[in-house]
């Protein structure tokens, strides 16, 4: 013998209800994990990280901390440019796959002339990198290497973190 309808979705609703909170509760799980690899972007890849706008939340202390020394001498080195005052411009960012827009804020890398969304690049630096994305050139200008160890070695040994 059938159940009556209403009974059917009654019990519909109370055998969802579990699976759903068994789904929830793997990607809270899943997410934590990954936080704790240290890879929050692996999950949500629309986050952009830029030095400029930290949220207020975090206390000064933890910014310092959270920003290699060697990112912020890198974003201090290379020149940020507009997308528009570019002759040849490529059609999309090679990290996100984005296309560019007029307004949108670039940095051309002086070694390899390679061109990356500021925010893209951000991210990228974010983990420690120093090196471009496709090539693998360094993304410390030339004529500025010797500068920058400098400065990144003076700050390393008087820095208190």
């Amino acid at each position: 013998m059938m159940l009556p309808k209403s009974y059917f979705d009654i019990f519909l609703v109370i055998l969802l209800f579990p699976i759903l909170n068994l789904f929830v509760y793997l990607h809270n799980s899943f997410s934590t994990f990954i936080s704790y690899l240290g890879l929050p972007y692996f999950i949500e890849p629309d986050i952009t990280v830029d030095a400029d706008h930290v949220s207020s939340s975090s206390s000064p202390a933890t910014r310092r901390c959270n920003i290699p020394l060697s990112a912020l001498l890198l974003r201090e080195l290379l020149p940020v440019m507009k997308f528009s005052d570019l002759v040849d411009p490529p059609d999309s960012c090679t990290v996100c796959f984005k296309d560019f827009e007029t307004e949108d804020e670039i940095w051309r890398l002086t070694n390899c002339q390679h061109i990356f969304h500021r925010s893209c690049l951000n991210c990228w630096i974010g983990y420690d990198q120093k090196t471009c994305p496709l090539c693998r050139l360094s993304l410390v200008p030339h004529d500025k290497e010797e500068m920058y160890n400098e400065r990144l070695w003076w700050l390393c040994n008087n820095c208190q973190l």
